[in-house]
């Protein structure tokens, strides 16, 4: 169980987010300057481990993995900065836990729409072994049946009417509202983790927007976040956003089907099957054939597992989310309880 001593878990939890961080700051002492920078430096690398090694990385779901991993770093990053801080939950005035409480909500709605859209994509495996089944059996009909789960799934797979992703955008919209360098007064500490949970939430908003727009289709949803170029990180975030953006940009704008490379991976070996399902295989081609089958089979699997890791990343991060709130939770409880029976006394 959690202390009252403790402090809270989570994302954003101290300090007013809207205002901007003073020029007129008083220096901080070498130790939270060490905290700073220790906390600062690990992002910076952790930013240039998401810059992709070639365009072909990006929107993979090894990169998207990736990219979830790092902010489930990244707030674990947080949370032992917050402790290495000690600064107790009793401390804290009712407006931040007020924003932290918004924001952690927002974070939560945002990871249900990526498990929605993630299980949705997975479903469409089922279409794909019920064409691998009818075409390795010996009905006459595999042909037909095959032709029909091909269908199904080009269909399942284009439904882009996911309600959950189109709501992205308008959360994401407020959470960069938000997004500056905030200002606190009298106290280090805070001026510390202020300028530490920018970093968080620059990372985090940006991350979720490019899972938006991969999942949308449209460009909109892609944000060119402006940083301040004060953090040690900033211009590995620049960087890294820059790489990424334009490729992205370039694959929405080409045309293709979907932008998510192992969907397309998919696709291409759909497009290369179904003339022959469709006009009957002729013994001549019956190697190619075969080829063509099993290559669908095989990027198939490598869709399914990739969508079943990417989900699990996304499920860590919800859980570590909604941890935080209830840790919150309960230091404020316990909080109030001591203070009560402090008064009774």
């Amino acid at each position: 169980m959690s202390r009252a001593q403790d402090p809270p878990r989570g994302f954003f939890p101290f300090g007013n987010p809207f205002r901007m961080l003073s020029p007129k700051s008083s220096a901080l002492s070498p130790w939270l300057l060490s905290l700073l920078n220790g906390f600062e430096l690990l992002l910076a690398e952790r930013l240039k481990k998401l810059m992709p090694k070639s365009k072909d990385d990006i929107l993979t779901l090894s990169w998207m993995k990736l990219a979830m991993e790092s902010l489930c770093e990244t707030h674990n990053n947080i949370n032992t900065l917050i402790t290495d801080l000690q600064l107790p939950v009793s401390d804290w005035e009712e407006k931040w836990v007020d924003v932290y409480l918004d924001i952690s909500v927002k974070l939560l709605d945002l990871c249900n729409a990526f498990s929605s859209e993630l299980t949705r994509l997975n479903q469409g495996d089922l279409y794909l072994k019920c064409v691998l089944h009818s075409l390795q059996s010996g009905s006459g009909e595999k042909y037909l049946q095959a032709r029909s789960s091909l269908d199904s799934w080009r269909q399942h797979v284009n439904a882009n009417n996911n309600a959950r992703v189109e709501n992205c955008r308008a959360v994401l919209d407020s959470l960069v509202k938000s997004l500056s360098l905030p200002k606190v007064k009298n106290s280090p500490k805070g001026k510390v983790l202020m300028r530490a949970f920018y970093g968080v939430k620059v990372q985090t908003v940006y991350i979720c927007s490019v899972f938006t727009a991969a999942w949308s289709d449209s460009t909109n949803d892609l944000f060119d976040l402006t940083v301040s170029d004060k953090p040690l990180w900033a211009k590995d975030f620049a960087d890294m956003q820059s790489v990424v953006n334009a490729e992205i940009r370039d694959l929405l704008s080409s045309g293709r089907s979907t932008i998510l490379k192992e969907l397309e991976r998919v696709d291409a070996s759909v497009e290369k099957l179904y003339p022959m399902i469709q006009d009957g295989v002729d013994p001549v081609e019956d190697e190619t054939f075969k080829d063509y089958v099993m290559e669908l089979g095989t990027q198939a699997e490598k869709l399914s597992r990739g969508l079943d890791q990417l989900l699990e990343e996304v499920d860590s991060f919800f859980k570590m989310t909604l941890s935080g709130r209830d840790v919150l939770l309960c230091n404020l409880r316990s909080s109030d309880s001591f203070s009560g029976d402090a008064n009774v006394e």
